[in-house]
């Protein structure tokens, strides 16, 4: 009887596992909001993650992240951008801002330092 709960407590504990780490969450995207000097800007809470993991913003007007880690654990520390060749280091507890390239449009993955955790960025033809 104990073998057959701790196969039991196993098997939880794996699906448990792969739900968490490979199936992705669904959430909205966030479209950047233009300020008065036309900087697209969206700030991304980092705590456990990136919410929101998706950001909208349009092609050819300046845009930036603004990035404030909550969260102490050394995974989150650090953000990637692979495509806009971007690696840098996000402070605790303290906003900050990472520009980001808008003269193609597309979709740009970024994530932590050690690939665990993703976000995405959409670059958007704007509407006319």
């Amino acid at each position: 009887m104990f073998k057959i709960l701790i196969v039991i407590g196993a098997l939880f504990l794996i699906g448990f596992i792969i739900w968490w780490f490979l199936i992705p969450r669904p959430q909205k995207a966030v479209t950047a909001r233009t300020d008065v000097n036309h900087l697209q800007n969206v700030t991304v809470k980092v705590d456990g993650g990136y919410r929101p993991s998706t950001v909208v913003v349009y092609q050819g007007k300046p845009a930036q992240i603004t990035f404030n880690r909550i969260d102490p654990s050394s995974c989150l520390e650090q953000v990637v951008f692979p495509d806009w060749g971007i690696s840098e280091y996000l402070p605790e507890k303290k906003e900050h801002p990472i520009k980001i390239d808008t003269s193609k449009a597309g979709e740009y993955q970024y994530a932590c330092g050690m690939n665990m955790f993703h976000g995405k960025v959409i670059v958007k033809k704007e509407r006319k």
